[in-house]
């Protein structure tokens, strides 16, 4: 990394003193209050960006990459940085936490009726998106095979993250965001592989091998996320932590440790963390809400840091060349290779034509690839500098056409569903002494809650309401006091009948006072969203994850 003009004032050092000057001298406070400054500053700018790529339609990604763009050689800040290798490791651990971060935020009831056709997709429609764009990237563009297939496998990842970043306003069917959700999840994995693979050896000559290899790592990373999430789970339920603020800290350790095992264990350390949030985050945990805003908060971060170094390492003035080049790819990769592998992996699964249709216009790309177009330049694979070019121009182009045509798709499909009830938001703390919990409850604008009594809760016994917050204002409720929106409700109840009486006020929630008539009695599944309230897809808690990245 090489630091020159106005980069000076942040990373400029005193010179060595005369009796070491073979050496660097370390980084002095100065130069840390300097870096903190800069560092906060790009932190608020990015932030106040997010409000602007809301309005405009536009993943937070490009909003990020524009802010390293403007920092670089070329831009404002004269920022020389070509680490290619730093940008890759910092790349993978902000990957992970994205990936816990998305974990934590998926349901389980979401994903399990598409697990299979997802599965497929992130697998064999990983394959054919690979194959077509490289033979578009070899026989319209003229890049050798082994370019060809390193740039297929790398744009093959998709990004959910950038998805529903532009469609958090427009609910969609629970099958098509879990489809989306759980590929995303999924695919990073063996696109991780086969980039390695191709960026190692070339092109593999007995590729039922690259396969077995593939199939053995998925194997091992799910073993151990789904064992590691399990244990920590299992863990965080029975050991009371002193502060509430160390369970989001143990939730994340688990997560990471997850990866670092799967990667260890010469497994997908990716699809490790991914599966073990992903059971962390159904596993109704203490202090979730909490634990959820701190995941959500590291993942702005690491969104942030990711897409502002990739945007250091690009060089502007060298793109040039490769705008066309990257167009075409991209057209390729759109237009054919991800419409085909939809249609070719999700129409067994008989999902509908309009789904399959915006399941193939939502596939962007955002932080995997651009990352993982590092991975052959590290390696020194020849022209792997065009590569990174070709992707990241990629990136930023197809995202900006289809990005904002997301929800007009959606509507045109009329795949967007509206009226649907808003989950609440319940926070658990155990009351370990007591055999007990506490949980806290706050009532929505839209939750179907609002005008019911207490009494009408029907709550099971062993559980009761005992105080009501109002306004900034505490009382301890009757039996007909009449519920309101932006109430905040604590409900104590026993350990035998805390899930029952969490699924009952969430099924009231979404049916009202006529719940157990209606089928929203909580029977089915007491986490989450209850049968006859709103489809999974629509009922979303903890927000989306905006962004573009994985």
């Amino acid at each position: 990394m090489r630091c020159a003009a106005a980069s000076d004032l942040v990373f400029a050092r005193p010179r060595a003193p005369r009796s070491g000057q073979g050496r660097e001298p370390p980084l002095t406070v100065h130069h840390l209050n300097q870096l903190l400054l800069v560092c906060s500053l790009v932190l608020l700018v990015a932030v106040a960006a997010v409000r602007i790529s809301s309005r405009s339609g536009l993943p937070s990604l490009l909003v990020y990459l524009g802010i390293g763009i403007v920092m670089g050689q070329d831009g404002l800040g004269h920022i020389h940085f070509d680490s290619a290798a730093v940008t890759q490791v910092m790349g993978y651990a902000a990957l992970v936490v994205i990936l816990a971060e998305g974990g934590l935020g998926t349901k389980w009831k979401e994903v399990r009726p598409v697990l299979s056709s997802a599965a497929v997709l992130a697998t064999a429609g990983v394959a054919v998106s690979v194959g077509v764009t490289a033979a578009g990237a070899h026989y319209l563009v003229g890049l050798d095979w082994r370019q060809s297939l390193i740039i297929g496998a790398v744009v093959s990842s998709t990004d959910a993250a950038a998805v529903f970043s532009v469609l958090r306003r427009i609910p969609l069917p629970a099958r098509v965001t879990g489809t989306l959700e759980a590929e995303s999840g999924f695919n990073d994995a063996p696109v991780v592989i086969l980039v390695v693979a191709f960026s190692t050896a070339g092109p593999v000559e007995h590729w039922y091998m690259l396969i077995g290899e593939i199939a053995l790592e998925l194997a091992i990373g799910a073993a151990v996320g789904l064992a590691v999430g399990l244990v920590g789970s299992w863990g965080l339920k029975h050991v009371a932590l002193p502060a509430s603020g160390l369970y989001p800290i143990a939730v994340l350790a688990i997560a990471i440790s997850a990866y670092a095992a799967g990667a260890l264990g010469h497994g997908s350390g990716f699809l490790a963390v991914y599966l073990a949030s992903m059971v962390l985050g159904n596993a109704k945990l203490p202090h979730w809400p909490a634990t959820r805003g701190f995941a959500e908060g590291l993942g702005w971060i690491a969104q942030i840091g990711m897409f502002v170094l990739l945007g250091l390492l690009v060089t502007p003035h060298e793109l040039g060349d490769d705008i066309v080049p990257a167009l075409v790819i991209g057209l390729i990769l759109t237009m054919v290779a991800r419409p085909l592998s939809v249609v070719l992996s999700l129409t067994p699964f008989r999902v509908p034509w309009q789904e399959q249709t915006l399941m193939s216009w939502a596939g962007l790309r955002g932080a995997v690839p651009i990352i993982l177009a590092t991975i052959p330049m590290v390696n020194g694979v020849d022209g792997s500098r065009r590569i990174f070019n070709l992707v990241f121009v990629l990136v930023v182009v197809y995202t900006l056409v289809q990005g904002p045509t997301l929800p007009w798709l959606a509507r045109k499909l009329r795949l967007g569903e509206k009226g649907e009830a808003a989950d609440l938001g319940i926070e658990s703390a155990p009351l370990e002494r007591l055999r007990g919990h506490l949980l806290s409850v706050t009532i929505p604008e839209e939750s179907r809650m609002h005008g019911v009594e207490i009494a009408e809760l029907r709550l099971p016994s062993g559980s009761a309401v005992t105080l009501v917050v109002r306004e900034g204002k505490s009382f301890v409720p009757l039996p007909s006091t009449v519920l309101r929106r932006g109430d905040e409700l604590l409900v104590v109840a026993t350990d035998p009948v805390r899930d029952s009486a969490e699924a009952r006020l969430r099924a009231v929630a979404h049916g009202g006072k006529l719940a157990s008539w209606l089928g929203t009695d909580g029977a089915e599944d007491s986490g989450g969203a209850q049968a006859g309230g709103p489809k999974p897809g629509n009922a979303r808690s903890g927000g989306s994850r905006s962004g573009g990245s994985r």
